[in-house]
């Protein structure tokens, strides 16, 4: 089959600061192409596409201040390529979607609708979501767009890891703990699955380490508990969000420090975490600034700390653990973060193999003790494709993109 007769699904993963996206091919979900516009909002913003590993286009020294400049630029490119590339279906990573909507589901205008209702619960992602939805749905008519949520992995937690002790008025307005990077998750337990060393009755501690940082803690294949809550800003320390805080702070930020709504959500969202304790969220570089730089060694001493707490937590909840995953840029990346993560944590059965640690891929774990710890590229966006192959029909006619 020529790339000219293939037929395509897109899969669209918009972030606070970043569109990513990818072509797959609609009959084997192989990735033909992917792109990603960077740094949106911030100098010198760009966009980059890979066909096969190759770049093929580069935008240099070009701003793009908004998710609807990204959103153009994406379906331009689309559109100019559409002799090589015939677009079936798009789907797109929601991060929210409030109680009614948490299984992939084809976008309709009742859900864009309903979608703008649960805006509160996810300020920061939910609106340029929905202008992507709207840029993508007009410039892309008669094929199915799909939503996929990221807090579908998360729907099965049982109540008393799901509820907040508040009165049920809250809970009927959707104020739960629905827990985020459910995509990155499911793709990593549908890679242990495919492994016959990972039993699928396991116990499963999936660390997603990145600029947004989470865990998950899954059992007999389900998640049952996870550090993030009623939005991602929950949990562990990040990049920019401060994670789990005291309600008191909140209480004190409101009434002491005069802060209403919007300044808590910048205080707690862009201006929180490691940024706020060493200047910035690049892990990188505060690993080669610590040294002599006591702001740098707090900031990771935090997060590393953090983190093997949280596993303790996870751990807890499903009476053990037998597979630590990381996964996400620094998961993946940083063998001196997964080192200090695991750490004194031989007595839960958790031992690197410093050699096969800083390999960086598949099993790092010594084989003296039961927990095996891997490392796990995440997909998000192949993840995206099966769900939207899963709902339409891959032999569909392709579309005609005017």
């Amino acid at each position: 089959m020529t790339d000219k007769q293939a037929s395509y699904i897109l899969s669209l993963n918009g972030g606070s600061s970043s569109l990513k996206f990818k072509l797959y091919d609609s009959l084997s979900l192989d990735a033909k192409v992917s792109g990603e516009v960077k740094r949106i909002g911030v100098e010198g913003s760009e966009m980059e596409i890979r066909e096969q590993g190759q770049v093929i286009y580069k935008s240099i020294d070009t701003s793009y201040t908004t998710i609807v400049d990204a959103t153009k630029a994406v379906i331009s490119w689309i559109k100019n390529n559409q002799h090589r590339f015939s677009v079936i279906a798009i789907g797109h990573r929601l991060v929210q979607g409030g109680p009614d909507h948490r299984e992939p589901a084809r976008i309709t205008d009742a859900m864009v609708k309903s979608l703008c209702k649960y805006i509160y619960l996810a300020p920061n992602h939910l609106p340029g979501a929905i202008s992507m939805i709207r840029g993508f749905q007009s410039a892309f008519p008669g094929i199915p767009h799909v939503a996929c949520f990221d807090t579908c992995f998360h729907r099965h937690m049982p109540a008393h890891a799901r509820y907040y002790p508040l009165p049920a008025e809250y809970k009927d307005k959707g104020l739960m703990r629905y827990g985020f990077h459910g995509l990155s998750y499911e793709y990593i337990m549908e890679k242990l699955r495919e492994d016959r060393q990972f039993p699928s009755n396991h116990k499963v501690i999936i660390a997603h380490l990145g600029n947004g940082a989470s865990m998950a803690a899954v059992k007999n294949g389900i998640g049952v508990d996870t550090t993030m809550g009623l939005s991602p800003i929950g949990g562990l320390v990040m990049g920019t969000r401060s994670g789990d805080l005291d309600p008191g702070v909140i209480l004190y930020l409101l009434k002491h420090a005069k802060l209403n709504a919007n300044d808590l959500n910048d205080l707690l969202s862009k201006r929180s975490g490691l940024k706020a304790i060493a200047g910035t969220s690049d892990v990188l570089q505060l690993l080669q600034n610590e040294a002599g730089d006591p702001a740098a060694r707090a900031a990771l001493t935090l997060f590393c700390y953090q983190a093997k707490k949280f596993i303790g937590a996870m751990a807890a909840a499903m009476g053990g653990v037998d597979t630590l995953v990381f996964t996400g840029g620094i998961g993946e990346n940083s063998a001196v973060i997964r080192r200090r993560i695991c750490e004194d944590l031989d007595y839960m059965g958790i031992t690197l193999n410093q050699s096969l640690n800083n390999e960086g891929a598949g099993i790092i774990s010594s084989g003296e003790n039961w927990a095996k710890i891997c490392v796990i590229k995440t997909d998000e966006e192949w993840m995206i494709a099966k769900h939207i192959r899963q709902l339409v029909k891959a032999g569909e006619t392709p579309v005609v993109i005017a």
